[in-house]
């Protein structure tokens, strides 16, 4: 009997320490309602991703759709002469960055929907001024309709109501973004917002736990 009760026991312990881990819901559509979705239905293989890009960072570096394979990204949209939400958003991705400072895992990315006036010079002198790390926070500019295509269709930043807008309607947008290493929207948070930046944190090292499992 006592070896029965030891047999049960032990299941009971491996069971509990072979838990899936944790996930976070996929966002497919612009009106952001959460889905969880198993990997082994059909739904999982249309599950909606960023579209291919490339843009220059306040380095001069070109970065493409290919350079955050395999990363954890947070993005978000702003311009550098914004005196309203901007700075805010800026502040709070500069939290996010000294969260995962070390992490070559998790990538930022913040792009220009003036990309006309932030040039790459002025995205560097901006860069300067607000601690942004080399290699980990790239502020992009480039193609003002490819910006704003990918914003509200890749990133869906207006939500619904951007698929309705052109590129000559301009993007303002509080909203920050978290995709997996597959490009794909698990997260959505108000970056003028504190207790959103933590939980974007949180939800960040979810993710990782996550990839890190299905990656073992």
């Amino acid at each position: 009997m006592r070896t029965l009760f030891g047999l049960i026991f032990i299941t009971i312990l491996i069971a509990g320490c072979t838990k899936e881990p944790e996930t976070l819901p996929f966002f497919n559509t612009p009106d952001f309602t959460p889905q969880w979705i198993s990997t082994e239905t059909p739904e999982y293989a249309a599950i909606h991703s960023l579209p291919t890009f490339s843009f220059v960072d306040q380095d001069g570096d070109t970065i493409t759709d290919k350079n955050i394979e395999g990363k954890i990204v947070v993005a978000d949209f702003f311009f550098t002469i914004c005196p309203g939400i901007c700075p805010r958003l800026t502040k709070s991705m500069e939290n996010v960055q000294s969260s995962f400072k070390d992490d070559d895992m998790i990538t930022l990315l913040s792009h220009s929907v003036t990309p006309d006036l932030d040039s790459v010079p002025r995205l560097k002198e901006y860069a300067n001024s607000h601690n942004v790390q080399k290699g980990k926070w790239h502020l992009l500019t480039g193609d003002r309709k490819q910006i704003y295509t990918i914003a509200r269709q890749g990133y869906f930043a207006d939500e619904e109501v951007g698929l309705k807008k052109s590129e000559n309607e301009f993007l303002h947008t509080e909203n920050f973004i978290l995709l997996d290493g597959q490009k794909r929207i698990r997260g959505v948070y108000n970056g003028t917002n504190p207790t959103e930046i933590e939980r974007l944190i949180e939800d960040i090292h979810i993710l990782k736990k996550e990839m890190q499992h299905a990656n073992s």
